[in-house]
């Protein structure tokens, strides 16, 4: 390009950024007391960002001395915009304290709620990408500054924001401003710091350049004095099109300018709204995201007779950039995105990235939450091609995943995720047509990544000498009930349990070392065992399995290398009640105790129907865990554990040689029970045991460990029934003896 043709480029994307900061003073809004109150000052400003929504600082809601700012009834404030002062309350805010998060997840940020759904209004566009190192950006001026008239609005007029504004879920307005919105350096005649008379027409944005972002947030320069009335606006990257930051004010010492970070936002949850609000659901990140995406797509739709929206004056900024993954194809993969459910564990985005980037080291637990978000991880800018690449590999694995989660779910809610699964999976086919051939090879089936390994074994019937016959299966889990069988032994008459034991063994070495590696680099996947009743005492920890993939691999104790865990073959698909209560109890305890059942004194043995064990059970606390020394496998500590079981305990303890009834608790027996309370009072919850027991497993493993020979076969029955085991795989009844 020549340098006149540079030039011309130069002049044209000033003119698209005025354009775009037309938008953003639509959609920047003065917050002030309610309708019909005294106006006064403003208090600050904020962006309309969703339908209904409010993005701010959180200090704007706060008086100087801390408090929250007088509000009229119920909390009600003013948000000014368009000409028109609408009645909003506050609903969530950031700033709160998070005991379980700690004083570093705060941000200075708050969202309030217009009372009318009905309102309508533009909304700015907010990036789904870290911010990084810009010249081309623009601050709020500020309401004192802008010559806002007495309603307090933000518009582009210099005014209250020109010509109303489209209803937030169809478009923006097409309003022209009555001033020239051309960015003003702060050097000239109308920088915030020359004096104005409060009737000369004043840009309502200012130049600024950002320069960096430590733990205080965005950082711009130092020359630019943030005017009352500026915080919660918006910091606009115009190279990009997007808010990218919300203005906080001046740092005291160094006087540069800070803004919040939109991805702040990440850390939005529950936990943040005002006590008393209307919320956005149990995952209002992902909520107020969607709604975000599907309103800016929904601008674009053909017949709409409202004017030029946000998209157009990004589309404008970035054309002729050659970019092969541009604003159109984003705009679209974020409102399909915006329509799928939320991943049900943020690390399956940070896992997708990681592949996509082949990146071996995770962003940070939390850093990513949504799909939104890992797509904002992939822009790679100088690489157009790079970048549709990694694009069109990311939503390929998230419509893949997200297909699973409910393949084979019934009712009309799962359908319809697997038709907006489908929809996603269209896009990414027409899009990876200019892949060249070797990359649409690598994309093509994406690889699921198993979690644990299961093995079942099914109780058929008694032969004529009363043994039982089993038959039994393999499978890889996914996670949520998601299990595919990848071995089955099945046959009418069935084998002994011990023998289907050593038929498994056999083949379980390899097994697991494919899971392993199918589940990524250093990954070890958990086994999963699951026995019926009877065979509650299976020392799965001791299995002893081939550790390599020679014909003459030597056998390793499966225990010391993988978590190991028991559940009952009794419980599948329908999830009692009780079963899903303790399980969420247990979870949610910030401690586990140890239960100790016992028979009760005197030395009489107490069986299944013994009162004292079920109101034992039934009164626990809810981070209580059964321990048992007993022996499990017949007895005082078989109907035990079935007691455990049917009031709905999901985890327990147990030695797999405990002693019998003919035999009392001795010294053995107290040196149990205290490590096992001594396990649960440092495990840091539930989701950790299994990882504690196998260290503890393999600690005890040493010939040099004293006093921890009652580790070596420990039994964790760890039951999740938000991730149940598979349906049988036999139809054939289930037949008692006799």
């Amino acid at each position: 390009m020549t340098t006149s043709e540079g030039q011309a480029a130069g002049r044209g994307d000033r003119a698209h950024y005025a354009q775009l900061l037309g938008h953003a003073g639509r959609a920047t809004v003065a917050l002030r007391p309610a309708p019909g109150a005294t106006a006064g000052r403003p208090w600050g400003s904020g962006v309309l960002i969703a339908p209904g929504w409010v993005l701010t600082c959180a200090h704007v809601l706060a008086a100087g001395d801390g408090r929250r700012r007088g509000t009229g009834p119920d909390g009600v404030l003013g948000v000014a915009f368009g000409g028109r002062v609408v009645p909003a309350r506050p609903a969530y805010d950031l700033s709160r304290p998070d005991p379980a998060a700690g004083p570093a997840a705060r941000a200075d940020l708050a969202l309030v709620r217009l009372l009318d759904p009905e309102t309508e209004h533009p909304c700015a566009w907010l990036s789904d990408q870290p911010a990084t190192l810009l010249e081309d950006a623009y601050i709020f001026r500020g309401h004192d500054a802008s010559g806002a008239g007495a309603d307090g609005g933000a518009g582009a007029d210099g005014g209250s924001g020109a010509g109303g504004g489209a209803r937030a879920r169809a478009s923006t307005t097409s309003a022209t401003p009555t001033s020239p919105t051309t960015p003003t350096s702060p050097t000239t005649p109308t920088s915030p710091t020359t004096p104005t008379s409060p009737t000369t027409p004043v840009d309502p944005f200012i130049a600024v350049r950002f320069g960096a972002r430590d733990a205080r947030g965005l950082q711009f320069g130092s020359d630019v004095r943030v005017t009352p009335g500026a915080s919660g606006g918006p910091l606009i990257d115009c190279d990009r099109g997007e808010v990218v930051g919300i203005v906080k004010g001046r740092h005291q010492q160094d006087h540069v300018g800070l803004a919040v970070p939109v991805t702040a936002l990440r850390g939005l949850g529950p936990e943040h709204l005002v006590p008393g609000a209307e919320g956005l659901g149990p995952d209002p990140y992902h909520a107020l995201m969607s709604l975000h995406d599907r309103w800016h797509w929904a601008g674009q739709e053909l017949g709409r007779a409202a004017g030029p929206t946000w998209f157009d004056a990004q589309h404008a900024i970035m054309s002729g950039r050659g970019r092969l993954w541009g604003v159109q194809e984003r705009l679209q993969a974020l409102d399909l995105l915006a329509r799928l459910p939320a991943p049900r564990d943020p690390l399956l985005v940070e896992a997708a990235v990681g592949e996509v980037l082949d990146r071996g080291d995770r962003p940070g637990a939390w850093a990513l939450r949504t799909w939104r978000d890992g797509h904002g991880a992939l822009y790679q800018g100088s690489d157009p091609y790079t970048e549709l690449r990694a694009f069109v590999h990311y939503l390929r694995i998230v419509a893949q995943l997200t297909a699973d989660e409910v393949r084979d779910v019934p009712g009309e809610q799962a359908a319809a995720v697997r038709g907006q699964a489908l929809r996603l999976a269209e896009f990414v086919q027409a899009k990876a047509v200019v892949l060249q051939p070797q990359d649409r090879r690598r994309i093509g089936p994406v690889r699921r990544r198993p979690r644990s390994v299961l093995v079942e074994f099914e109780p058929l019937f008694y032969d004529e000498g009363g043994a039982e016959l089993f038959n039994w299966s393999v499978s890889e889990g996914y996670g949520q009930g998601q299990w595919l069988r990848v071995d089955v032994q099945e046959s009418a008459g069935g084998v002994p349990f011990e023998q289907a034991r050593e038929q498994v063994l056999r083949r379980l070495g390899g097994r697991l070392l494919r899971a392993d590696g199918d589940a990524g680099p250093g990954a070890r996947v958990r086994l999963e065992v699951a026995v019926p009743e009877g065979h509650w005492h299976t020392a799965a920890g001791q299995w002893e399995v081939a550790a390599s993939t020679r014909r003459t691999a030597r056998l390793r104790a499966v225990g010391s290398g993988r978590a190991v865990i028991l559940r009952d073959q009794g419980r599948r698909e329908q999830v009692d009640p009780a079963w899903l209560r303790r399980w969420q109890g247990l979870a949610a305890a910030p401690e586990l105790q140890a239960l100790r059942i016992a028979p009760r004194p005197g030395g009489g043995a107490a069986r299944g129907s013994d009162e004292a064990v079920w109101r034992l059970l039934e009164t626990a606390a809810e981070g209580a865990l059964p321990a048992l020394c007993h022996t499990v496998a017949d007895g005082f500590g078989r109907d035990a554990v079935g007691a455990v079981l049917d009031t709905g305990f999901p985890a327990g303890l147990w030695p797999a040689g405990g002693h019998g009834e003919e035999r009392h608790c001795d010294a053995g027996c107290e040196e149990f029970h205290r490590g096992v309370r001594e396990l649960l009072q440092g495990s840091g919850g539930l989701a950790r045991l299994p990882e504690l027991v196998r260290q503890l497993r393999a600690k005890a493993a040493g010939a040099a460990e004293q006093g921890m020979h009652w580790a070596r076969d420990l039994v964790l029955l760890y039951d999740d029934p938000e991730d149940p085991i598979p349906p049988l795989f036999t139809d054939r009844p289930q037949l008692s003896p006799g």
